[in-house]
């Protein structure tokens, strides 16, 4: 085959080049998201890719696409999730979570102003429930963060 049939041969098969794209559009979504779950698309356009050129039909390549697609998310996609992700670390938003905290400046949510000490550290404090107030020196647990706010209530049985 010559290099000029070749390029007659891939001009007249679009189905070629719908998989090469479709294998680049999920490889780069899988790189911006690292979410583990477009690769197998990627995978799964690969093996149709591969159809095509050897001549199968277009729903034999849809086919061997979603088979292979489906088959690669459910069974490789644990193991490779599990392996890819074991070693991830809370970050210091993550870690205080659910922690108690000590009221440094009472926490008024009418007032906007409020200061807890968690783990070391001070973060700007306020009530879960917009009406109450919390004093210096009571115990509070972390429920959520908002921006660079912790959301707090009082410590069940604290100070």
């Amino acid at each position: 085959m010559t290099d000029t049939s070749m390029i007659a041969d891939l001009t007249a098969n679009p189905a070629l080049w719908i998989w090469v794209i479709i294998i680049a559009a999920c490889i780069f979504a899988e790189i911006a998201t690292l979410g583990l779950t477009t690769i197998w698309f990627a995978g799964g356009a690969g093996v149709a890719l591969v159809v095509s050129i050897v001549g199968g039909g277009i729903w034999v390549q849809i086919i061997v696409f979603i088979i292979v697609s489906v088959v690669l998310m459910f069974l490789v996609r644990p193991y490779a999730k599990k392996r890819f992700n074991s070693k991830r670390t809370a970050t210091n938003v993550d870690s205080i979570l659910g922690q108690t905290g000590i009221v440094i400046d009472e926490i008024n949510n009418l007032m906007s102003k409020g200061l807890v000490k968690i783990g070391g550290q001070e973060w700007t404090a306020r009530c879960m429930d917009s009406g109450e107030t919390i004093g210096p020196g009571e115990e509070v647990v972390v429920e959520r963060i908002e921006g660079v706010k912790v959301i707090v209530r009082k410590k069940e049985g604290g100070n």
